[in-house]
This record gives structure tokens, sequence and C-alpha cells, in this order.
């Protein structure tokens, strides 16, 4: 995943900005996108940074797209919570504690640049919840971030557009995630070793939707969840205009509002 400017060249990374861009960003109430996600085993055909790559090039480019006002992407949070994918080789993983602390003091750092408008765009699923608890940790000390991942902007088209992985949402290194690999960097991806696994659950039927234990290492032969074999690149492209055009979405409606405060209704309380 290589850093890169928009075809128009317009800065829009963080690391990027002099200090008078990032000043004048801040005073025209600029949006800040910080990539979350994580370096893991994805089947054999897939890179292992499959899920920051993918919400860190959303990020690119929507802020690219935006021109009415700042849409910065911070430096991506690249490791994630992925103790369960330790089981195969590539895999990198921290402790949930310690990325709850780096994604908190992430966010509290931005916040005290003067940004009040940040959005946590994850593209992992073990990073789903814990990205979710770090924006109510810092919600309770009034700083406040969109805790946000990438797919669920998309839900109903995932299922409705799906050929074979209908229920497994964004699946892992199956028929989504490798379109979206083909649209985006088809030179890292190795079709001809790509399988199908069958996902092994421990409450099959109607009670596997809703009773789940947390995963564990191996739950799949290859560590595929999906099927990649009807994986193309016209249908990643697809999915991620659309998932670019609701970021930008979001963008714009939170430029125009104003973020909460923890006490706006006058609590009693210190």
């Amino acid at each position: 995943m290589m850093l890169h400017r928009p075809l128009n060249g317009r800065k829009v990374l963080w690391q990027e900005m002099l200090r008078h861009e990032l000043l004048d960003a801040v005073a025209q109430r600029g949006v800040v996108i910080v990539p979350v996600g994580s370096v893991e085993q994805h089947g054999p055909h897939c890179p292992q940074d499959v899920d920051i790559s993918i919400p860190y090039h959303l990020a690119i480019e929507t802020a690219a797209a935006i021109e009415v006002f700042p849409v910065i992407v911070a430096p991506p949070v690249t490791y994630g919570f992925t103790h369960y994918n330790m089981g195969e080789i590539g895999t990198i993983t921290l402790r949930l504690e310690t990325f709850i602390d780096v994604l908190c003091d992430v966010t509290r750092s931005i916040w005290a640049n003067g940004f009040r408008r940040i959005i946590l765009l994850n593209g992992h699923g073990g990073n789903e919840q814990p990205t979710w608890a770090t924006a109510v940790k810092l919600a309770e000390e009034d700083i406040w971030a969109v805790a946000l991942t990438y797919w669920h902007m998309a839900d109903d088209e995932l299922e409705a557009w799906a050929i074979s992985d209908q229920g497994l949402s964004i699946g892992h290194a199956g028929e989504w995630e490798t379109s979206l690999q083909l649209a985006l960097r088809p030179d890292l991806v190795d079709m001809n070793r790509a399988v199908r696994d069958e996902w092994r659950l421990t409450f099959p039927g109607e009670v596997g939707r809703y009773a789940k234990f947390p995963e564990r290492r191996r739950e799949m032969e290859h560590g595929v969840m999906g099927d990649p074999l009807v994986a193309s690149a016209e249908k990643g492209a697809r999915l991620f205009a659309l998932l670019q055009s609701r970021l930008e979405a979001l963008c714009r409606e939170y430029h125009a509002a104003e973020p909460p405060q923890y006490r706006e209704f006058g609590s009693h309380c210190p």
C-alpha cells in the first residue's frame, strides 16, 4: 500500500501538510479521516494489508473528490486486533487494550490540533467493536468521532449483488474483498491460488444467526470466508464507487454539522 496523492495533485495526506495548511483546514472546519485496519492473512491469494488498503484508498479518493472544504487523510492505523489470525503466517496483532489505547491517543491528538470532525474508517472485522468502544470512551472526555466500518455503508447492496456470499457481509478474502483488491491493486492478487473454504459454525442453522462465539484460530482451512472464485475487478469497482459516494455524503453532512457535547442538555453532575 503506497502513499499517493490523487490524480489532481492536491495534498490530502496529513503528513504532507505544511503548518499554514493545517491551520487553514482547522479554520474551514475540515474533516479528518483516520483509516484503521489490520495486517493479517487473507487466504492464499490476497496480500496481508487488505483491511487497511481499502479504507485508505476510500479516504484518499473521497478527500480528492471534495473541493469545497478540506478533507484530510491521517496516517493510517495499520495494526489492528486480530489475535485469531495468528495461526496463519503474516499476521501481526495488537492486544485489545493496546489497540484501543493507540486509537484513542491518535484521536485525542487530532482533536487537540483543533479538528472537530473525525471519522475512524475501519476495514477489519475484528476492529469493529473495539473501534466503537474507542468512540464511546472518547465521548466521556467530550471528544467526538464517528466510528464507521466501511462495508456497513453498503450492507443492502452486498447482500443483493452477491453471487455466492449472501449473509457473509464483506467476508474475508472472499467474493467482495477479492473484488475490491482486483479493482484497486490487481498486481497483488494471485487468482491462480484462490480457493473457497467452508465456514465452520458452532451453532449451525437458525440459532447460528444470533448465537456466536468470538473467532478462533484456524476457523477456515485456508483462511478464506466466502468465495473468491466469483470475484471480479468490475464488481469491485462498482462497490468502491458506491462506498465512496456514501463516504462523501457523510463528509459533507459532517462538515455542516456541529459535534455533540457530553453535557449538552445540562447535567447536574460535575
